[in-house]
């Protein structure tokens, strides 16, 4: 293994130079970025400021020996602007807590900068600061700030009882993925498509920012944990229920191998996580505003708010299960 002789000030200068090609107009509201104790943002007239945070953590979200540090690169980022996503907003810039082993301070850490800066450009997001520190795990921290037009941020708490259930793309690729992943002795092929969703997810910011410009949804989040775990805190968050149509989920199709290995379509679209989509709900008055699919990824009504708090399964045929909300929490011994 190579060993690298700097310190903490060649590391960080090795992070800004990376970075150092992003295009102006990409950077918008930031005044100052990295090179100096803070970084200067300026929010626009008429505009609330989004600020989220999210934790990526080797051996809780990524593998050393499996995931390639540029997609773990990518999704560190890809995860945390997925929240100003779900609130209808834009990506401005973010901070980057860094802490890594000595022995990855070289080509390990050339690949995930190349994978950051990548999703930097994708989603317009510029890297303003942050910090680094040697440890012998890695553990990632990212801080996003974003902007919405004011009054237009769509959140958790607004659906109510009779508004439509929608979601985005197709839930439970990115848990198929996982399991592939961690199937394999090997490190994972970037070019298995099985695996795009699970190391290069896309945060669906287009989308968000149509919803909440239209004002179609009512309450909106994204699906980090797993439908039956994100719903459960959405409609925490509104005082209401739901009703879903099992028939209507957007499941993934699995050859007979998947099927004879015990993989269950249903079971990963309710509970598999990352996916990353957005959830939300549309009042019925409004739902013919609402386009059928979106750059590419279909829009799919699964369900129905109800006015009783509980979560139900209707399966083919008539059958009801209360929804047990079963995805991914840290907290959980059985959570993967």
């Amino acid at each position: 293994m190579a060993r690298w002789n700097q310190d903490e000030n060649q590391l960080l200068g090795r992070i800004a130079q990376a970075f150092g090609g992003v295009p102006r107009g990409r950077i918008r509201r930031l005044k100052l970025g990295v090179g100096d104790d803070a970084a200067l943002y300026t929010p626009r007239s008429g505009y609330e400021t989004v600020l989220t945070c999210d934790w990526f953590l080797e051996g809780t979200h990524f593998l050393r020996n499996k995931h390639p540090a540029d997609a773990i690169g990518w999704k560190c980022l890809a995860r945390a602007v997925s929240d100003v996503a779900a609130m209808g907003g834009i990506s401005q810039c973010f901070l980057l807590s860094l802490a890594l082993p000595w022995s990855h301070t070289g080509r390990w850490l050339d690949e995930f900068l190349g994978g950051l800066k990548r999703a930097s450009r994708r989603f317009g997001c510029a890297l303003a600061g942050g910090d680094t520190t040697r440890r012998e795990q890695i553990l990632i921290n990212v801080t996003v700030v974003g902007e919405v037009r004011a009054e237009q941020a769509v959140l958790r708490s607004g659906a109510r009882a009779g508004d439509l259930i929608y979601v985005s793309g197709r839930l439970g690729e990115a848990e198929l993925g996982l399991r592939l992943l961690k199937n394999n002795k090997a490190k994972a092929d970037k070019n298995d498509p099985l695996l795009r969703k699970h190391l290069y997810p896309m945060p669906r910011l287009l989308l968000g920012q149509l919803v909440a410009e239209k004002r179609v949804a009512s309450a909106m989040m994204d699906l980090s944990d797993g439908l039956s775990s994100d719903l459960t805190r959405l409609c925490a968050a509104s005082g209401v229920g739901a009703r879903i149509e099992q028939e209507k989920l957007p499941v993934v199709k699995l050859s007979a191998p998947f099927l004879r290995g015990g993989a269950d379509p249903l079971k990963l679209a309710l509970h598999g996580g990352d996916d990353y989509e957005l959830l939300f709900t549309v009042p019925k008055a409004k739902a013919e505003r609402l386009p059928r699919s979106f750059e590419g990824v279909t829009l799919t009504q699964i369900g129905e708010v109800t006015r009783q708090k509980k979560i139900t399964l209707e399966h083919a045929g008539g059958r009801t299960e209360t929804l047990i909300p079963r995805g991914w929490d840290p907290f959980r011994q059985s959570s993967r």
